[in-house]
């Protein structure tokens, strides 16, 4: 399972195509670093409940 700012969607796609391989993603936007602790924290539980969502398949 990968989480993955939006930003670096092309890189995850070009690595796997390379690879050969279909990785579980989860992405989050981009960019996180100036994000407060409340948008953090809401990030956290949408792709929290996206990686549980992929986990259970």
């Amino acid at each position: 399972m990968n989480i993955v700012t939006t930003g670096f969607v092309e890189g995850v796609e070009a690595q796997s195509e390379a690879l050969g391989f279909d990785p579980a993603v989860v992405y989050v936007p981009h960019p996180i670093q100036n994000r407060t602790k409340a948008e953090i924290e809401a990030i956290a539980d949408e792709a929290f409940a996206k990686v549980m969502a992929q986990l259970t398949v």
